[in-house]
Parts: structure tokens; sequence; C-alpha cells
């Protein structure tokens, strides 16, 4: 009976240290999937949860100290580990949108994307900012000079790249062999709210990457098209005169050079000559001349 009681604290004490709440968000402004309970309003984190962000940035508050904010719109899973000493490891995963992470950072901690992996190099204070866009664009800003080393690895561990303290990067389409290592764009929350029905992921790509429309890469004269300046018409050579038509082809060789294969042959295109009509002076001499060999008289 003794050996039962041990073993059944022991089951209970296993379970309880499972069960250790990872933290804390408002009911109000986010979803809650997954282990949890509710208190006073707010949703009690447990072992594996997702918090999406309503229209409203979501602040989760860590139970081992710090806090992450998820923006309006994002969803981020949480799932917490195990550890014998020190605050429980953390892996957050971020599908879509952007967070920012304010924590003191364990070797441990893992954050992901849907194309990257982030580990801790050393321990220190976090202060990340992370966007991920609709078509893959992932934006990290490792803020502060004493910001531990972030070793980002793409899904098949074929690249790494050192995110260093106070680096702010793009990764094109989340690939590590895309690095736009001077990244202006924030990367966290948007200071304003975005519109109804727009995700900060479709947002964020939208304002990131401006396109210019097509009039204004390749613009039409407005005063020819409006009708306003005559369009000048080919010069025309006077009747007779010949007109050279040369015939050109231009082809692209293997090493990059425009070739101008110009045929020399000049094709003469005569204009024909229109009669000139006859004086009646001259239709009458003719007529003369007719009757004058028709007589004999001449």
């Amino acid at each position: 009976m003794k050996r039962q009681l041990v073993f059944l604290f022991a089951v209970l004490c296993g379970v309880a240290q499972a069960q250790q709440p990872i933290g804390n968000v408002a009911v109000q402004d986010a979803m809650v999937a997954g282990d949890l309970t509710v208190n006073n309003g707010r949703a009690v984190l447990v072992a594996n949860t997702t918090v999406t962000a309503k229209d409203r940035t979501a602040d989760v508050t860590l139970n081992r100290g710090g806090s992450i904010h998820v923006c309006a719109t994002s969803g981020l899973h949480i799932t917490s580990g195990k550890s014998a000493t020190g605050p429980a490891p953390l892996m957050l995963s971020l599908d879509r949108g952007a967070i920012e992470v304010q924590m003191a950072a364990t070797t441990s901690d893992v954050i992901m994307t849907p194309d990257l992996r982030f580990g801790i190099a050393s321990n220190g204070p976090l202060d990340l900012r992370l966007r991920v866009t609709s078509n893959g664009d992932t934006c990290v800003e490792n803020r502060g000079s004493n910001a531990p080393i972030l070793t980002g690895a793409d899904q098949f561990g074929e690249s790494s790249y050192d995110l260093r303290p106070g680096q702010h990067v793009l990764f094109e389409h989340g690939s590590l062999k895309e690095v736009v290592d001077n990244e202006s764009s924030p990367c966290g929350c948007p200071p304003a709210p975005t519109a109804p029905g727009i995700s900060v992921a479709d947002a964020a790509l939208a304002a990131g990457s401006p396109k210019q429309s097509a009039e204004a890469e390749h613009p039409f004269p407005a005063a020819i098209s409006n009708g306003l300046t005559p369009v000048p018409s080919a010069p025309q050579a006077p009747p007779g005169v010949v007109h050279a038509q040369v015939a050109t082809t231009l082809t692209y060789d293997a090493n990059g050079e425009a070739t101008d294969n110009t045929s020399s042959a000049i094709t003469p295109v005569v204009q024909p000559r229109t009669a000139e009509p006859r004086h009646p002076s001259d239709v009458g001499h003719w007529i003369g001349h007719f009757f004058k060999r028709l007589f004999g008289r001449g």
C-alpha cells in the first residue's frame, strides 16, 4: 500500500510538472486553442497552445519572465519543454504575420517559421522582431547590442546564417541564400491597425513591395495620344526617284552580342510616271498629218 501511494505521488508530481503554465493572455484580444484554463478573463496557456490575435495586438505574459506581442491577425504556436534546472525551454512557431519577443533567452529556446529555424547561440536578453509575409519573405531584427546570436537554418539544413546583435535582415521568400542585410522596413507590429479583412502578412507584403504601373514604367506621349500633336508622316520622294529598301535582321548569339545582319541588296522601286495631257494644238497637228499621209500629199 505504501509503495502504491509513493508511485501515485510520483505520477501526480510528473503530471503537475508537465502541466506547468507557460503564460497567459487576455481572451478579449486573442483566440486560444490547445491546453488552457480561463481565469479572470485571461487564458492560462499550458504545454502546447496556439494564440491567434484578433484585430489588435495580443500580449502574452510569460511565467518565466518577459512577454510576447502577437501582432493583429497573426497566429503563434507556443510549446513548452522540460528543464531540470532553469526556465522551461520554449518553441515559438510563427506561420504568417508578426511577433515581438522580449525575454531572457536560453540555448534551449527555438524560434521557427514555415521556412526557417532559429536557434539561440548563447543565453542573453532577447529583443526580437519577426515578420513573415504571405509570399514567405521573412524579416528579422535582433535588437540590442547584448542580444544573443541567432543561428538560422533552412528546412533541409543545407544553409545557415548567423544573425548578430543589432542586425536587421530580410530573407526573401524565406531563403537563406537571398538575404537583404540592410533591411529598413519594420519587422514587428505595425504602428496602425490594418484595414478590416487584411492580415498583417498581406499588408506588410503590399507595403514592402510597391509595384510601378506599366504606364509609369513605359510612359506614352500624352500629346500624341490625345491628338494634340500631329504624327509626322514618312517623306514622299518625287515620281521617278529610286527608293532604297534595306532588309535587316537582328540576331543574338551565345556570347550576348547583338549582330545586325543588314542586306547589301538595294531594290530599286520606281514610281510610275503619270501621262502628261496633250495640248489641243497637238491633237490638230496629229489629225492633219494623218490625212496628209492618207491622200498621199507628203
